[in-house]
This record gives C-alpha cells, sequence and structure tokens, in this order.
C-alpha cells in the first residue's frame, strides 16, 4: 500500500515546487519593462512646429483657430528603377539602400502593364517606395533639411515652383548618396529618387510658407527693377 502511495505521488509535489525555485533562481535577471511613455520622444522639429512655427503662420494668414494652421502629414519617398528590366537584383539593392535611409520598410512596386519596346513585363518589380508619418516623418524631415541639403553638389537653393496646386511638394534628387547612412564603397549602382512632403495646405502660398519656417531653403529670387528710360 505504501508503494502504491508513492507511485500516485503525493510526495513528488514539493519536489517539482523546489525545482521551480531554483530553475527561477539560476535564470538570470529579467530587465524590468520600461513604459511606452518614458520611450517616447519628442521629435525636435515638431517642438519647433508647435512652438514657433503655428503663431507665425496664425499671424501672417490670421487663422481663428489652430486647427487651420497647415501643417505636415506625411512624406513619401520613390525610387525608380528603369535598368531592373536588364538586372533584377538592382530593385533589391534600392530597397536595401531606401530602408536604410528611412529606417522603415519599404514596398516594392511592380510594373502595372507590359511594354515590349522597354523589356517590361506585367508584375515585374520595377521599383520601391515609402510612406513616413508621426515621429519618423518629422525626423526625415529635419536630416533632409540640416544634413542633407548641405551634401548636395552645387546646390542654389529649392525650386520654389515644385508646387501642385494642392499645397504638396515634390523634389527629385539625383543621388541617394546624399544621405550620410549610404556607404559609398558598399553600393552598387546610385540611384535617383523623388520626395514628396504632402501638407494639409489649402493653396500652394500656405504651404510654401510653411515649409520656409521649418527651414526649407528655398532659391532666393532677386526683383530686377526695370528703370524708366529717360
Amino acid at each position: 500500500m505504501a508503494e502504491e502511495k508513492s507511485k500516485k505521488g503525493g510526495a513528488p509535489k514539493p519536489e517539482k515546487k523546489k525545482e521551480k525555485g531554483a530553475a527561477a533562481a539560476q535564470a538570470p535577471d529579467k530587465a524590468p519593462r520600461s513604459s511606452g511613455k518614458e520611450e517616447r520622444v519628442t521629435p525636435r522639429l515638431l517642438t519647433t512646429y508647435r512652438a514657433d512655427v503655428v503663431p507665425a503662420l496664425m499671424k501672417r494668414f490670421k487663422y481663428k483657430s489652430v486647427m487651420q494652421v497647415p501643417r505636415l502629414e506625411k512624406i513619401s519617398v520613390n525610387i525608380g528603377v528603369g535598368q531592373a528590366t536588364q538586372d533584377a537584383k538592382l530593385v533589391d539593392s534600392a530597397a536595401r539602400d531606401l530602408e536604410s535611409i528611412v529606417g522603415q520598410k519599404v514596398v516594392i512596386t511592380k510594373a502595372k502593364k507590359a511594354i515590349s519596346n522597354f523589356k517590361l513585363r506585367e508584375g515585374m518589380p520595377i521599383g520601391c517606395r515609402v510612406t513616413l508619418r508621426r515621429a519618423r516623418m518629422w525626423e526625415f524631415f529635419d536630416r533632409f533639411v540640416a544634413v542633407v541639403v548641405p551634401r548636395m553638389r552645387d546646390f542654389r537653393g529649392l525650386n520654389d515652383k515644385s508646387f501642385d496646386g494642392r499645397g504638396n511638394y515634390t523634389l527629385g534628387l539625383k543621388e541617394h548618396i546624399v544621405f550620410p547612412e549610404i556607404d559609398v564603397d558598399k553600393i552598387s549602382k546610385i540611384f535617383g529618387m523623388d520626395i514628396t512632403f504632402v501638407t494639409t495646405a489649402k493653396t500652394d502660398q500656405e504651404a510654401y510658407e510653411l515649409l520656409k519656417s521649418l527651414g526649407f531653403p528655398f532659391v532666393k529670387r532677386q526683383e530686377v527693377l526695370e528703370t524708366q528710360k529717360s
């Protein structure tokens, strides 16, 4: 009877608890979980927008509410790889470089229709794109203005006529190596890219003042005064 009771196992229960306690004692101490609020850091440019840009635009355009002030909504970055019809690996290289620039997963774009003259088939990978919002958007904008623009070759200011009539601004870069995240010695090819800054402004003038207040280095145009001939 005693052997049967021992087999049923009233005694082994405390031994299992001891094993669990010993395993817990041997396990390394886990780092305490940090709350999400502590990890969130407000981007520097967003703080400048709220403190300086909003009051200036309200005074400039005489807005009655803060909600009327235009703001930066998103930034879209697109890379088209025309030579991908000959070498499909170029799309992967462009996507890898773009991910290192923006710090976010990119989407591979594919051809919507076939064009025989360009040896393009429907569904063939032909580029990559990504859309930035919230904190990543503000950080990318800050790095672009403070770091990337000064690295451009023969830079004389960004064109102030590249608005689409709806408050959005688009510019093109010929070389993606102007971003400091790209190591020139490790890349296989230099890609160009299109960057679109989407704002909530209703007019191009409001979008121009918004981007200029955020530090966008637009070209300085000098008005030529015509003198009357005597």
